[in-house]
This record gives C-alpha cells, sequence and structure tokens, in this order.
C-alpha cells in the first residue's frame, strides 16, 4: 500500500513538472518555427524546420536591443532605489522611537491595499506636467518607493536583537556603520530575495509603460511583445514567442550566473 502511494505522489510530481514546464517548452519551439508552418504544428514541441527567421525579422524591424536595455535599466534602476529606501525606512522604523511611529508606519503599510488604478491617473498627469511622457524616467519614479518593501525588510529587522544595536551606539559606532557592518550581513537573506522579487515585477511590468511610453525606441520587452499579439499589429504569434524567449533568457541569464548566492540566500532564511 506504502508503494502505491509513493507511486501515486511520483506520478503527480512528474504531472505538475511537466505542467510548469510545457509553456516554456512551447515558447522555445515556436520562437525558432516558421509562421506558416506553426498554425499547422502549434502543439508540437519540435521545430520543424528550424529557423531564425522570428529573431531576424525582430532586429531588422523593431530596435530589439535598445528595447531589451530599456526594460534592464528600468528594472535594475527600480530594484536599487526601492532597496534602498526600504532598508533606510525600515531601519528607522525598528530602531528610532519617535511620536506617531506606529501610526505613520500603518499609513505606509495600508498603501499595498490601494489598487493600481486609483493611483495610476494621478501618477500619469505628474509625469506629463513633468514632461515625461514617452520617456524611460516616466516609467521610473514612480515606481521607487514600495510599502512590500518596507514591510519585509521591517519585519526581518525585528529579529535582531535591540541590545546589540544599543551596544555598538554605546561604542560611538556611528549609524552607517552599524547599518553597513552589522544589520545589513544579518539581514542580507532578506534583501537578496526582496531585490529579486522588485526585479521580475518590474521585468513584467506592462500596465504602466504602456500608458507612459509612445515611442518604439522606448518600448519594454512586454510592450514589444503585445505589438505582435494585438489587432493592431496583427497574429504574428511566433515573432511573439520570440520576443518571449528574449524576455525569459535575461533573467535566467542573471539566475545562472548569481544562482550561487540566490541558492544560498533561500537557504539561509529557513534556518533560523
Amino acid at each position: 500500500m506504502k508503494i502505491k502511494k509513493q507511486t501515486l505522489y511520483h506520478i503527480l510530481f512528474i504531472l505538475t513538472i511537466l505542467i510548469i514546464l510545457y509553456p516554456i517548452f512551447f515558447i522555445i519551439a515556436n520562437a525558432f518555427k516558421p509562421l506558416k508552418e506553426a498554425y499547422h504544428t502549434v502543439l508540437s514541441l519540435i521545430p520543424q524546420p528550424f529557423t531564425f527567421e522570428n529573431f531576424t525579422y525582430l532586429f531588422e524591424n523593431i530596435p530589439i536591443v535598445k528595447i531589451t536595455l530599456n526594460t534592464f535599466i528600468i528594472a535594475t534602476t527600480v530594484t536599487l532605489v526601492k532597496l534602498t529606501l526600504s532598508f533606510f525606512a525600515s531601519y528607522a522604523f525598528v530602531y528610532y522611537k519617535i511620536k506617531g511611529q506606529r501610526w505613520l508606519y500603518l499609513l505606509i503599510i495600508s498603501t499595498m491595499f490601494i489598487p493600481f488604478t486609483v493611483t495610476m491617473i494621478p501618477n500619469y498627469i505628474i509625469m506629463s506636467k513633468f514632461g515625461l511622457i514617452d520617456n524611460i524616467v516616466g516609467v521610473i519614479l514612480p515606481q521607487f518607493a514600495d510599502a512590500m518593501g518596507v514591510f519585509l525588510l521591517t519585519q526581518t529587522m525585528r529579529g535582531i536583537p535591540i541590545p546589540l544595536i544599543e551596544a555598538a551606539t554605546l561604542d560611538n559606532i556611528k549609524q552607517p556603520l552599524i547599518m553597513r557592518k552589522i544589520v545589513f550581513p544579518l539581514i542580507k537573506h532578506s534583501v537578496t530575495s526582496t531585490g529579486i522579487w522588485f526585479f521580475i515585477t518590474s521585468w513584467n511590468e506592462f500596465i504602466w509603460p504602456v500608458l507612459i511610453l509612445k515611442s518604439i525606441d522606448n518600448y519594454t520587452l512586454p510592450l514589444a511583445m503585445q505589438m505582435y499579439i494585438s489587432s493592431e499589429g496583427g497574429t504574428n504569434f511566433t515573432t511573439a514567442m520570440a520576443i518571449s524567449l528574449i524576455t525569459m533568457a535575461v533573467p535566467l541569464g542573471l539566475y545562472a550566473i548569481f544562482q550561487k548566492y540566490i541558492i544560498s540566500t533561500f537557504i539561509s532564511s529557513g534556518i533560523k
């Protein structure tokens, strides 16, 4: 009976993996198929014939390198600024005592529950007044502050003993040095995992960039993909799959480079 249960669990596990991986293999296969052939073999995971014409079409018709660079600049800048502001705000909330601190913290955290559609129009008007429509800076600026980052890092910092910080303060160690040498190493796993989440979220962002960016030269990868799956851009879905593959390749490439640090981050975050 136990063997039958284990076999069933293995089958369910394999099926789950296949369900997760199939869309990825679908993207890869159709990115290397000619459009006419893809219509007849859309579910096939073996491109026949194998071709690079979709990628050639992209490089000849749109500035795909600049679009990828735009996406990377936006995601990287947003991630770094969000992490920095979240770290400093969390440090202040945990280790500084000011009047009304608790209510200020609750006010900031409550902004997580405000739908994006509520702030979308005010942000658009502000960016318009600043002359940042069709500019990647207009995409970046409204994303600089993030209540979720403040919440996650604050919760992690609260696990650091207050006497440790007080002892460093009594030894006349300056606050920047305390943050860099004591606090940051202790919450490095949380900072890394939060940064990964920030980067992926910004990398995949579609709604805000589509409101701000108008010209193809300033597009991000999700906007470029939309050109080939909308009624205006036609139904060239193999080209859309090629853009999807590029969109997927960059985060996977970063993971391949930093996998040692990412894996150790999640391992250390589970050890208390």
